[in-house]
This record gives structure tokens, C-alpha cells and sequence, in this order.
């Protein structure tokens, strides 16, 4: 399954990019977060391989995320014109994601984010999440981008945020 979502963010691109980049931020706008923690690199780097666990309603899923691109290397002074790749995979129990974020200037003051996903699943459980609820997917991505627009613009908290 694949799938594309995006959103305009109203900042410059370079304060949405620390922003993201910044792992003391990530339980501000990441709902469910309860652990995001690098296993072996440094956070947000190439080949960087972190240990990832949520909490969905009752269920709680632990994953690994390996950072497989990110470019510029340089998070400061990004030329202008120029496209931000954030790239990532995550495994988890009868799942495979690859996650391709692009971060681009639609203007002076606001930057156009546009996330690229793609799922596979094995086992007979997750096949049938993701045959009969491929929407899920595509809506809980777009919730953590908007979570994220809010906390970015607004400073909304997402662990503040009402059930």
C-alpha cells in the first residue's frame, strides 16, 4: 500500500526542519509516543537505529526506525531553492514502512511538507488490517502532520490535548 498526504505549514522551512529534527520536541506533537530511543548512531542521523514504541488506544506497538536518508547533513544555512529528504524505515511485528519526507519552501514564511508511505505486511493478522482499513493509515499519518502544524504555528501540545 502507498500513499502520499502533505500540508502547508506556516513557517519558514528552516524552523519546521530544526523543529522536526529536534528529538526533545517529538512527545509534543508525536501522539502516542512513549519511547523513541537510538539503539546505535545519533539521533536523526544516516544508518541511525532507534527503538520506537507507541500506544494506540489499548494496544501499544514497539517497532525499529532506521534512518536511510536525510539530506542535507548539514541542518543549518539549507540553500535556498533547495528540497530537505528525510527518509526512514520502521519494521515492526507483521509490518514494513518506508516513510519519505520532503520538506520544500512554498513561500517566504511557509513551508509545504509532503510525506511519501509505504506499507507491506506479512503475517495473516496485519495483511487484513491493511486490506480492510488502508484508510487507517493514510489518516493516522495526516493526524501526526497536523499535530505537528499545530505545534509548530500554535505551541499545542499533544499530550495536553483532550481525549
Amino acid at each position: 500500500m502507498k500513499y502520499t498526504v502533505s500540508l502547508e505549514i506556516a513557517l519558514p522551512r528552516e524552523n519546521v526542519v530544526q523543529l522536526l529534527a529536534d528529538p526533545a520536541q517529538m512527545p509534543k506533537w508525536l501522539r502516542g509516543l512513549v519511547l523513541h530511543e537510538p539503539l546505535s548512531g545519533a539521533h536523526g542521523h544516516v544508518g541511525t537505529t532507534s527503538r520506537v514504541v507507541m500506544q494506540m488506544g489499548q494496544r501499544k506497538m514497539e517497532c525499529t526506525e532506521t534512518i536511510t536518508r536525510r539530506e542535507p547533513t548539514d541542518l543549518h544555512g539549507i540553500p535556498k531553492g533547495s528540497v530537505v529528504h528525510f527518509d526512514r524505515e520502521i519494521v515492526g511485528e507483521g509490518m514494513w514502512s518506508a516513510v519519505r519526507d520532503r520538506l520544500t519552501e512554498a513561500g517566504p514564511e511557509t513551508t509545504l511538507w509532503a510525506s511519501e508511505n509505504e506499507y507491506r505486511f506479512s503475517g495473516l493478522t496485519m495483511r487484513l488490517v491493511g486490506f480492510l482499513m488502508p484508510g487507517a493509515f493514510r489518516k493516522q499519518s495526516l493526524q501526526h502532520m497536523r499535530d505537528f502544524k499545530a505545534f509548530a504555528e500554535e505551541g499545542k501540545d499533544v499530550r495536553e490535548a483532550k481525549p
